[in-house]
């Protein structure tokens, strides 16, 4: 289960290359999401706002488009895929590998809340193990899973830190894209016409966690403009890993759990998406949880949609820190809302 990094400056080629034609592939398998906006919002913050609704996508998140993208390289070769997640990508797995007629193993924390094992091993047909909340215990679990299976019939499914989940996580900004230099907005809404040599949209804001979305949209831009089209990235204040890092240059890690309802922003950067943000991403931003709690509940209310904590950061952003807003008042802003599964019972803590 070692991963190390074929990434770097000279060698994105062989990922960006792959973007069109892993968009093809996934078509069938995953929902084409809407593009949604908000004359209340862009009021608010002075901003043209796009959100890429992935909250209405497969799985209800994103993931859905690495996990099937990596079933399908693997479908034939292998009889079952394993992964250790207590969030969306158990879930993305689970269900790809249903879809695609394969096993699934998931390891989960004993202190996986009880909605999402439930949708793993009951909606979703997944073997689930329990181990304790550590990474090492679910690294150690799913390394005796794949033996116990045989390595060579088990693959193992990084959440994040895999060219497969990276390359799938790439479609969703090469649809949004798409959608938005066709004008196709807010159920046939028409959308105010660029030149061609115009980009259709002038910054984007993605969540950042391990960095698997982050190194796709990265990637597509890259693709799709030259890396004319600034992406920006998007922390909880006490999970700031990925600000510390591009700040500093160097790799570095959250050295404690991190206390933050942004659950999927939990985790650090990993060796292959480390480098992909490192070389891409203008600048990361922070929001405090009161900022992501504010931001979700008028996504809630004025826009009647469903998004999760950790899709709120960047909204909280877009709605809250003036430096961005200055950077781009007047400007049109893509947002990737990331996911919309929310245990409805936190909702009355957040609120």
């Amino acid at each position: 289960m070692t991963l190390t990094s074929t990434a770097s400056k000279s060698t994105y080629s062989h990922l960006t290359s792959r973007i069109a034609s892993t968009h093809t592939t996934l078509q069938p398998h995953i929902h084409k999401t809407p593009v949604i906006t908000s004359q209340f919002l862009n009021d608010q913050c002075g901003m043209k706002l796009f959100l890429k609704c992935e909250n209405f996508q497969r799985g209800g998140a994103f993931k859905m488009r690495g996990a099937s993208n990596a079933v399908l390289e693997v479908r034939g070769k292998v009889k079952a895929v394993c992964t250790h997640s207590s969030g969306n990508h158990a879930q993305a797995l689970a269900k790809a590998a249903q879809q695609f007629g394969l096993e699934a193993h998931i390891i989960m924390p004993k202190t996986a809340p009880q909605v999402k094992v439930n949708a793993v091993r009951d909606t979703y047909g997944a073997k689930v193990y329990f181990c304790e909340p550590t990474q090492q215990a679910r690294e150690e679990m799913c390394d005796k899973v794949q033996k116990d299976i045989g390595e060579d019939q088990c693959e193992f499914v990084h959440p994040y830190n895999d060219e497969r989940v990276i390359l799938g996580q790439s479609t969703c900004l090469y649809e949004f894209y798409e959608q938005l230099k066709k004008g196709e907005i807010d159920c046939g809404k028409k959308l105010e016409e660029r030149s061609e040599d115009e980009l259709p949209v002038d910054s984007i804001l993605c969540p950042i966690g391990g960095g698997g979305l982050m190194s796709g949209t990265c990637l597509s831009a890259r693709l799709l403009t030259d890396q004319k089209l600034p992406i920006y990235g998007v922390e909880p204040e006490a999970a700031n890993d990925a600000q510390r890092s591009l700040e500093s240059g160097s790799h570095l890690k959250n050295e404690s759990p991190p206390q933050t309802i942004g659950d999927g922003l939990l985790t650090n950067l990993g060796s292959i998406t480390y480098p992909i943000v490192r070389d891409h991403v203008r600048r990361v931003f922070t929001a405090s949880d009161d900022e992501a709690k504010r931001a979700m509940k008028l996504v809630w209310e004025r826009m009647k949609i469903i998004i999760e904590p950790s899709s709120a950061f960047p909204v909280a952003v877009a709605l809250f820190n003036k430096e961005f807003q200055e950077m781009y008042h007047g400007k049109r802003v893509g947002i990737i809302i990331t996911g919309g599964n929310v245990d409805l019972k936190k909702a009355a803590e957040w609120f």
